[in-house]
């Protein structure tokens, strides 16, 4: 059986020495680490998706806190359903989880939901703040960039590129041609 660990932070400017000595100390024999959001996919997250690979039936995989593995209860469910299957145990470090016994079995699906909890209502502060900032007249939002583009866009369109073509030369995203397209189309009478 190998113990093996894994280490993230959201941000390039976090640190990530505090979770590697964690782990470490916890006796892990590797600890892979990254910096990306929690929000991103396993896909995305090429440290995880490298351990969930590599792990053999008898490993351990071992995390300081759950949210460091995954941010929704459905993601974190998902790649414990990855462990179980290949008989793999997860603990965390600062919380009471140990896949391998029932009661930290229980006490992981009962963090998981409160760690979606939190996040959800993280959100819900966030847009109730935004909502009472606009009704100030203080915060009106990022500026749209592409629609500054859109005569570059139209011209660009007009002279035989495609859609992708414009979206790539001006540095903006598909989506936002299409937008641009769709806002300057003429009005059918």
């Amino acid at each position: 059986m190998k113990v093996y660990g894994y280490a993230r932070v959201s941000t390039e400017d976090q640190d990530l020495t505090i979770q590697r000595e964690a782990l470490l100390a916890a006796g892990c024999d590797v600890v892979r680490e990254e910096k990306v959001s929690g929000q991103a996919s396993t896909d995305d997250r090429k440290e995880l998706s490298t351990l969930l690979e590599f792990l053999r039936k008898g490993d351990c995989l071992v995390v300081t806190r759950i949210d460091r593995l995954a941010r929704s209860v459905k993601h974190l469910q998902d790649i414990v359903h990855q462990l179980k299957e290949k008989g793999v145990s997860l603990r965390a470090t600062e919380q009471q989880v140990d896949t391998s016994t029932a009661a930290g079995k229980a006490f992981f699906d009962m963090l998981g939901v409160f760690a979606e909890f939190e996040t959800n209502l993280r959100k819900e502060r966030q847009a109730e703040g935004i909502a009472k900032a606009k009704l100030k007249g203080v915060y009106k939002g990022r500026k749209p960039t592409a629609q500054e583009k859109s005569d570059e866009v139209l011209q660009l369109i007009g002279e035989g590129l495609k859609r992708q073509e414009v979206a790539d030369q001006l540095g903006i995203g598909i989506a936002s041609v299409y937008r641009i397209l769709k806002s300057n189309k003429p009005a059918t009478v």
